[in-house]
């Protein structure tokens, strides 16, 4: 963190709805810290959306389904859902299946199907796909590609996880891209003639130390793996490129969702600087379950007479409390406005019971656009 709260002045944002970035943006990606209602306001505003009778998808990357218990739904998988349409736009729901995006990537990029087939089944792909870091963020990422060039949607919506691996969503493309220009990559991919037989010679050396400790067959299946996979790392690569001006094309913008209260404020703004360090602005913050204003300004005349002294002054003390909490947030608020400088700000009063359904998405969504 570069400051802590109320260490200078607050830059108010300018619009207080999200209105514009509905009707104008491609992709839409809700970030920030868990716990503050990230996930139902990325499904709120995929409802405002389609209300508005814009095609809309949401997709979380979040494994928790959550998502799914927002929307009503009881099953939601890799391939678009599509819930019962609002207005005249519909509204589909998408559970990132890494596993599964992954398999369609080897299947579009192989030569052959013979040639997908024995990647698929090959031993050394199957735990690659999942215990290999990073892998889920980048899966996810080109699940969005995906789903970006899909004519059916003119709107994207990404739930991400927690502040702390929606930046390795964010860096994903990055990474594999480094992965595949690594030199020990590419000479294992494609080895010279006046090096091969060096090569070859340390490469057997290796593979008999490894062969000793965790077995031949599973030696042989990875170089195997690596022989089948020649020829499909170019296409990986010009993916990754894609998805990567993706999120950095004008038709993406990044939303920070937030509830005002200290250290959820303080990781957020956290975020909000780390998003800035990878060339991404914030051009908007949601803060949820904010205090509401109770105090009207007057008193109601009958209130001595049906409340005891007592109760009165009972009540009068809950209303101060109120005050001087809502007065609190709205100043954690302003902090984390002044040093993020979103355009836009939201604040969602706090709701009188869990969301639970499509009614109260629609409900939340009219705080949101």
């Amino acid at each position: 963190m570069s400051a802590e709260p109320h260490d200078h002045a607050p830059v108010l944002a300018s619009r207080r709805t999200l209105e514009d970035l509905v009707r104008n943006k491609k992709v839409l990606v809700m970030t920030g810290p868990g716990g503050v209602g990230k996930t139902s306001s990325a499904a709120a505003l995929a409802v405002g959306a389609a209300l508005m009778g814009i095609r809309t998808c949401v997709v979380t990357i979040d494994p928790a389904k959550r998502l799914a218990d927002a929307l009503g739904i009881e099953n939601i998988g890799n391939e678009p859902v599509q819930i019962d349409a609002f207005g005249s736009g519909d509204l589909y729901a998408v559970m990132l299946d890494a596993d599964a995006t992954f398999d369609d990537l080897v299947v579009k990029y192989a030569k052959s199907p013979e040639q997908a087939s024995k990647i698929l089944a090959n031993r050394v792909y199957q735990n690659l796909t999942k215990n290999l870091s990073g892998i889920q963020e980048y899966m996810a990422m080109e699940k969005l590609y995906e789903l970006h060039n899909d004519s059916r949607f003119d709107l994207m919506v990404v739930d991400t996880p927690p502040s702390s691996n929606a930046l390795d969503f964010l860096d994903a493309p990055r990474r594999l891209i480094g992965f595949l220009d690594n030199k020990v990559f590419r000479l294992i991919m494609n080895p010279g003639p006046a090096i091969l037989r060096p090569v070859s010679f340390a490469a057997r050396a290796v593979l008999r130390t490894i062969s000793k400790v965790v077995g031949s067959e599973v030696v042989d299946e990875a170089v195997a793996f690596f022989q089948d996979f020649e020829g499909m790392e170019e296409g990986f690569r010009m993916r990754a490129e894609s998805v990567q001006a993706l999120m950095r094309n004008d038709a993406t913008a990044f939303i920070v969702v937030t509830a005002p209260r200290g250290d959820t404020v303080k990781e957020a703004a956290s975020f909000g600087e780390k998003l800035a360090g990878f060339g991404f602005q914030v051009a908007g913050l949601i803060s949820n379950r904010h205090t509401p204003d109770f105090d009207t300004g007057t008193r109601n005349e009958e209130l001595p007479t049906v409340l005891s002294s007592r109760e009165l002054e009972v009540l009068e003390q809950n209303l101060t409390r109120m005050e001087q909490l809502r007065i609190s947030e709205s100043k954690e608020v302003d902090w984390i406005v002044g040093l993020l400088a979103p355009a836009r700000l939201v604040k969602v009063p706090m709701l009188a019971k869990d969301i639970s359904n499509i009614e109260d998405l629609a409900k939340m969504a009219r705080s949101l656009i």
